[in-house]
Order: C-alpha cells, then structure tokens, then sequence
C-alpha cells in the first residue's frame, strides 16, 4: 500500500498545472525515500494498547525496530520542491518555520500547510491572516509541506504527500537525501499562537453581528436556540445549519406596547410576530476575494420586518469585516438608489413593511429586493482575553417602517456590543443599539450532528473467547439477543455452515451496533462448523433486508493482535432477501440472499417462537401552542397507554388511550376562522373536551406482492380526529434511491371527545408519493401528489438533510388549489423539523426518535391524515445508508 503510495507520489500525474522544475525536484527526491511499515499508534501507553488489541501494531518475525536519533529540527517542504531543516524552536508554529524557510523561488505566500509529526499523526491548518486556525507546535522531527498560494497543488496530492511523509519517521536524517536541502536559522521574534475564527449570531438568531447580518455560517449540524431584548422586540429565535452554505432561522417576535388582540381574548398579552429567514452563501472566501452570501428575512410571516441583502465579509487576523447591501428594512435609510433599478424600473419602488396578517405567509417575491437601499456593515474583534468578542456595526435600517406600532427614532446608526462565550455553548451580548436602547441576548448552540452518548446502560456484552463452543441453549441464545438488541427472536436455523437468524419488526437507528450486539452473542453460541451468521429481519411478516457476518473475519481482530492495515473496516454485507407473495398472510419468505443456501444433513430449525404476543407500553405526550391569541405558550402533558396484540403474522389490533394529566389548555378559548371544512381547525375543541381520549384503535394488515412491492390495509379510529379504512401500496427496491407509495383513504370525522362518535364530515383522501434519496449532500426528497382532508387538491414538498448519527433537519411545504384568501393567515401550508434519535441522547440504546416541527399555523388546506404505520417507515432497513448511520467517533 505504501509503496503504491510512493509510485504515484513520484509520478508524473500529480498534476499538469504545477511547474515543471518543481515537480521533478519533488519526484526525484520521493522516489529516494524509503517505503517503511510505520504505522501511527494512538496512544503509547502500554497498558491502553492492551485493552485496544485494534490500534497496537504487531511486530512478525521478519520486522525490525529502529530507533531513530533525536531530531533537533523540522523540515519544511516547499512548493518549488526545496527542503529546508530548521532549527527546532519552542513555543513557534508552523507558521514561523515557514516563514524562517524563505524558499529561494517561491510561487507566493503560504495560507496553508499540511504537517506530520514525529508520532505519524497528520494535521492540515490555515497559517495566514484570512484562514488562520489554533494549531499545535510542530515537534522536533515534524514535516511541514507548505505549498504556495497559486501554485497549482490541489489537496488532495498535499493530503497523499503529508501521508506518506508520516510514514518516514522524524525528520532531519533524510533531508539531506535530496540535493535541494539546506540549513536555515531558528524562527525568532514574538511566538503568537494562532485562533480559530469565532462565528456568533445576532439579535436575529443567525450568524452576525447586533442587527446586521454577516457573510458568515455556522458549522454544519448546527442547532442554535437563541434570546434577544433590544425595546420593544423581544425574539425567540431557532436557527439551523442543514448545509455548510444555507442557514435557516424561524422566530417569534414579542412587541412591547402592544396587544395582541381583544383584552376578552388575549388579555394582556402583547403582539407576536412569526417570521423565517434564510441566507445562502454565493462563495467561500479566499486569500484575495471575501466570501459573499445572499438572504431574505422575514419571507414567511406578515413582512413587518421583511427585507433582503446582499453581504461579504473579509478576515485580517482578529478583525472580521463585512460590508452588505440591504433592501426592506435592512436599507430602510434609503441612502442609495436601487442598483437592480438599471435593470427594471420595477425594482424602484417597494410598499412600505407593514402587518398584512390577512395575507401573512406568503413568499412576498413581489417585493423581494425592491426600493432604495443603504449599505450596513461592521466588524466583529476577537480580543486578547479569548472568551470576549466585541462587535461594532452600521445599521441600514432607520426603524421608521418597522412596523405601524411606535419606535423610539433612533439618535445613532450605529450600534455597539460585546460577546461573552461564557462555554463553547453559550454565548452572553451586551450591547447598545441605536444611540439609546440597551440590548441583552443569550444563545444556545449546539452541533447537532455530533451528538452521541456513551452507552453505559446497555447490557454487557459477553467476555470474547476464542474457543467455539460444541453445545448452544438456542433458548438462551434468544434470550440474550433480544436483551442486547431489543428485537423479538422468531426463529434461529442452521443451514450447512450458516446460523441465521429471523429477527420480527427489528428497528434501530444504528443498525451496526445492534449487529456487532447480536453477533458477540452467535460467536459465543455457535457450533465450530458455523462459519457465516446471517441476520433476517422481518417486518409484519415482510421479508425487507438480510445482514451477513463472516464469522471468521469478525474474530480474527478480536483473538489476535493485527497490523492497522490488516484490520477490516467492514465485517458484514446486506443483501435483498429472495420472498414470496404474502397478499394472504400465510405464506412465508425464504429469506436468503442469493445464491441460496440449501438444506443439507445439517440444516436444522434450533429455535423457533410459537407466540403472537400482546405487548404494550406507557408512555409520556407533550404538545405545545406556540404564538397563538390565548397565549404565547399553550401546553398539554399527558400520560399515554399503547397496546398491541399480534392476530397473526401479518395481521394486529392496535390501540391507545390517552390521559390528560398537565396543561394549561384551559385558555385556549380562540376558534380560528376558515373559508374551508373544518378538518383542523377545530384543535381546540379536540383538546380541551375530554380528559381521556382514545387517540388510535385500528385493526392492520400488511403484506408482501414481489420482493420490492409492499401494501397494507387498515380501519377503525385512525388518529385522534379521523376515523375510517384505507389502504396503502409501496414499490420499494432494495438499497435503492428511489421508492414510490400509493394511499387511499376513506375517512370521517370523530367527535371531540375523541371516543366511539362520529361527526357528519366525510372525506377521500389519499396521495402519490415519490421519497428521493438525491445523493447530493445526503438530502432526501419527498414529493406528494393528492387530495387532502379538506377535498383541496395539491402537491406537497418535503425536503430534508440527514447526518450520519441520524440527527435530520428538514422543511415541508404544501400547495394547493385553494386561493391564499380561502387558505386565510399563512397564504399556504409549510414548516420547519429537525428530528433527534433518543440514541444519540440517552445512555441506552433505542430505536426511538424525538421531532421537533414548527408549523407557525394551524389550518385546514393541505392537511393530510396522520396514518400510523406508513410503510415507507416500516421498511426503513431497506434504505441504502442504513448501515451508515453510527455515532461520531469523538468530537
């Protein structure tokens, strides 16, 4: 593998662009390296190596060990192929031994290096006043490869290059096998250490200054949850980080001064605005050129704040500059004429932001970048004392049109304040704005697609033992792997040299933890002839998806220490399990992969559960009003039973009741108006009439047409305000992109006690769905097509990015062929998600997920039946990432 490594190293198809003299300095001097077996090691710490047989090197009879001579130096590699040892210094980073290099032909300035040390471990930082990150001191021995900027070395030759050079040991003895080497003097002068940049949001919730916005985004997976007062607006803002280049904030807006409706309604509670923003960045910033990002504010409320802009920023060391053009209330100042106006005259004019709660909801592209403009920026200043960040902007906005309630008039433009990071997730403002109001803000971030729990609640796995035993209790075998997986046992077979295993309605998030569970458990069991364990999951009686373990590969890195480079990454294999129709229930999957495996002398069924069982939970609800007249937050905690009882495989009678133990619902007075039937709107009556309710009682069938295709059908009381029968059809192939479903409901209202009545309103409802797997970003579509409760007909857009620790941010909207006056407030249908697996949060391993939606209003176009067992979940082990959802490995 090295040694590979090394031919295409000292190729000639690094790249074309790179200078030509370069690159033949470079490649003679490589090809006099040596390929060695160095591999990095953790950790060297003896006893830690012992416990981590995976990461201790192993040492065959033909190895030898070497020890280097103390190095005194670092060795830089320049992009015009010199070499350059200099003296080890302490205290300096790698900026410092470049700079101390002064290659005699350099391409132009380092902004960024790639650095090996001693110990093998490979690091790659920006060095320059743009890019620079905190770094750790080069050791004595570390390689430093510092390609110029424009010199035409892409990243990934420099990730190939560091690479390899870690595999050389310290360096200095072989410097001088190229005859481009030489002596430099140590670094000298001041030894700053560089910082990371600090990205903060705004009063606004996303990332930037007071008021203003900025160019900047947060990492990826980030959730942030944040407070701000500047008088007489009180936000509550949440902001996501789906991609690294959108951001997407939601908020309420609580205004001082003012009521929210009729003191008999909302008593003294004040007005409450909800909008959404999303910024978008055009380009990343580099050495010369600053990055750029485009946003709109307040695109999906009433427009008070409405506004667009277009902004950049540039980094000089602990001074981030940016400078933005606003339109709306972000250049309400109007200090400068429209530049688009050179396009269109229509781009000249903009109607003045005010409450249009009638109309509120819509995109407002009417207005989008219209009327006079004013320029705003500032610069944001990392200090000396780490945890203290202050901020200085230029506000474009002149608060006239804010709103038709009274603002102060501002005595300055400018607004300044300071940043506390009180830890690496809460951040403190201080500030003021406007010349004469005082601000406070506190935010909460936290890097969602990190997130990860240690599992120290889940049972022990068995102690590893080499030996296979002769005998096996299958009976406590099953036991067991249901205690490590949660999954229900059907049977247990031995087929020639293959265990395997039916697993009924398995369900997990990270499926490979739960197969590294269930395999330590048949390693311990199985017989010395079983050489492969497979794992076939059932759903309903639906063959879905198989999971091989060689049984041999798994062990061998667990009874015997191994090279790196020899221990597998991937132990196990899914396949397509081969089936047969199920329209009657009865009949039964193979549920092997082809080539199937054939019965011999051997074949037995070892285990086999006889039981349908009647299971059951309890479990605590909570639902929240957020924003709405009878109060900003309306909550109901309830304690909630669910049962099952299994009539036959494929077959089930499920239920639940649900008490209602602790809320404040008894405000809840206000019933919204509605050009439509009343298939929603009636929430309160549904909340507040009873106590007890009976939210789900449906007999289901599920079933099996071809490998790929599923269906079901079901009736009774089908969610808390529908009842009825219907049917569902899925094509779904396996690990494929693509699955379409088909639903058809025929459905009437329940009463609102949410008992045995019924209420007259009647309704066919159902939709043609598409679910995309894009492999762009690991975004995954969903687009409906149908007819909804309320007999509209449309289309609903469901888009959303998923993590690998299956941390999901999303967004949905829905059209249809009702008018955005008969629709009311909101103009149409949509909300934003994000979706947490409890895996990732507790100590103990669970297929269960919390979701979190915003669905600023409730009304009745575009509202879809909430069924209970959609089969594109139930078949979620066909997804083709299915086994690349894992908890990060550290943070």
């Amino acid at each position: 593998m090295k040694s590979a490594l090394r031919a295409h190293l000292a190729g000639s198809e690094w790249t074309f662009r790179a200078d030509v003299a370069a690159r033949q300095r470079l490649s003679e001097w490589i090809s006099r390296l040596p390929v060695t077996g160095r591999v990095p090691v953790a950790v060297a710490d003896a006893r830690w190596l012992e416990t981590h047989p995976a990461q201790n090197p192993v040492l065959a009879p033909d190895h030898r060990v070497v020890v280097p001579s103390r190095p005194a130096s670092v060795t830089v590699v320049t992009s015009d192929g010199y070499l350059c040892a200099v003296p080890h210094a302490p205290g300096y980073e790698a900026r410092a031994y470049v700079a101390a290099c002064k290659p005699p032909s350099s391409a132009g300035r380092v902004d960024r290096v790639w650095m090996a040390q001693p110990d093998g471990h490979v690091q790659s930082f920006g060095i320059a006043s743009w890019n620079a990150q905190a770094q750790g001191e080069p050791a004595p021995g570390a390689w430093i490869w510092a390609p110029a900027q424009g010199a035409a070395w892409s990243d990934e030759f420099s990730q190939s290059l560091i690479g390899f050079l870690a595999t050389q040991g310290p360096s200095g003895e072989d410097t001088t096998a190229s005859a481009h080497a030489r002596q430099v003097a140590a670094p000298t002068g001041p030894a700053t250490p560089l910082r990371d940049p600090v990205i903060t949001g705004n009063d606004w919730g996303g990332i930037g200054l007071l008021q203003t916005p900025t160019a900047r985004m947060a990492k990826t997976g980030e959730l942030s949850i944040s407070f701000s007062r500047a008088y007489p607006y009180s936000r509550t803002n949440v902001t996501l980080q789906p991609l690294d280049w959108m951001e997407l904030s939601y908020r309420y807006t609580s205004i001082s001064g003012t009521r929210y409706g009729p003191q008999s309604l909302s008593g003294d509670q004040s007005g409450k605005d909800k909008s959404v923003d999303l910024k978008v960045r055009l380009r990343k910033e580099s050495a010369l050129l600053p990055a750029i990002s485009v946003g709109a504010r307040d695109i999906g409320g009433t427009g008070l704040f409405s506004g667009e802009y277009l902004v950049a920023n540039k980094r000089a060391g602990n001074f981030d500059w940016s400078l933005g053009l606003g339109w709306g209330s972000l250049g309400s100042r109007g200090s400068l004429g429209n530049p688009l106006g050179l396009i269109s005259s229509k781009f000249n004019t903009r109607s003045a932001n005010s409450a249009d709660v009638a109309n509120a909801g819509g995109l407002g592209f009417n207005k989008f970048f219209r009327g006079r403009t004013s320029l705003f920026g500032g610069v944001q200043v990392q200090t000396a004392w780490d945890p203290l960040i202050l901020k200085m902007e230029y506000d474009g906005n002149d608060y006239r049109y804010d709103s038709p309630f009274t603002v102060a008039q501002p005595k300055s433009p400018f607004n300044f304040g300071a940043v506390y990071r009180y830890s690496p997730s809460v951040d403190l403002t201080f500030g003021v704005q406007r010349g004469n109001v005082a601000t406070l803000g506190v935010a909460f971030h936290l890097p969602l697609d990190r997130l990860s729990t240690p599992k120290i609640s889940d049972p022990v796995l068995p102690r590893f033992v080499a030996e296979r035993p002769a005998t096996a209790n299958w009976s406590t075998t099953a036991q067991d792997l249901s205690a490590q997986t949660g999954w229900r046992v059907s049977e247990i077979q031995k087929l020639g040299s293959v265990l395997q295993v039916e697993f009924e309605d398995a369900d997990a998030v990270y499926w490979r933890e739960m197969i590294e569970r269930a395999t330590a458990i048949l390693h311990r069991d199985a017989p010395a002839d079983v050489n492969e364990f497979r794992f076939i999951y059932m759903g309903r009686g639906m063959a879905l998806a198989n999971h091989t373990v060689n049984r041999e590969r798994w062990a061998k890195p667990k009874s015997q220490p191994l090279p790196l480079s020899e221990v597998p990454t991937q132990n196990y294999r899914q396949a397509q399990p081969a089936s047969t129709p199920t329209l009657a229930g009865t009949a039964t999957p193979a549920g092997t992969p082809a080539p199937a495996v054939k019965p011999t002398a051997n074949s037995a069924s070892v285990f086999r559960s006889s039981d349908l069982p009647l299971s059951g939970d309890i479990g605590f609800g909570l639902k929240q009003s957020l924003g709405g007249p009878d109060g900003f937050i309306l909550y109901q905690v309830s304690v909630e039973g669910r049962s099952e009882w299994r009539l036959s495989q494929h077959s089930w009678l499920s239920g639940s009741l649900n008490f209602r133990a602790l809320d404040n619902y008894n405000k809840f007075r206000f019933t919204a108006d509605s050009q439509l039937p009343r298939v929603r709107t009636f929430v309160r009556e549904y909340l507040t009439t009873s106590r007890v309710t009976m939210p789900n009682l449906q007999l289901t069938h599920a079933g099996q047409l071809s490998s790929n295709q599923y269906f079901s059908i079901y009736g009774g009381y089908l969610e808390s305000m529908y009842a009825g029968v219907g049917g569902e059809w899925l094509y779904r192939p396996f690990a494929g992109p693509v699955a379409l479903g088909v639903d058809i409901n025929s459905v009437r209202q329940r009463n609102f006690d949410q008992k045995l009545g019924l209420r007259d309103y009647r309704a066919l409802t159902g939709h043609a769905t598409a679910y995309i797997e894009t492999g762009w970003n690991d975004v995954i579509a969903k687009v409906s097509v149908g007819q909804y409760l309320a007999k509209d007909k449309g289309v609903t857009l469901d888009l959303s990015r998923r993590f690998s620790n299956g941390v999901v941010f999303g967004a949905f909207a829905t059209k249809t062929n009702v008018s955005a006056a008969q629709f009311g407030e909101g103009s149409f249908d949509k909300g934003i998600y994000f979706s947490i697996p409890l895996s990732a949060m507790f100590t103990r391993s669970t297929p269960d997920v919390g979701v979190f939606t915003w669905d600023p209003l409730v009304r009745d176009g575009g509202a879809k039946l909430n069924r209970a067992y959609p089969l594109y979940d139930m078949t979620k082990v066909r997804d083709p990432r299915a086994l690349a959802m894992e908890p990060p490995a550290g943070p």
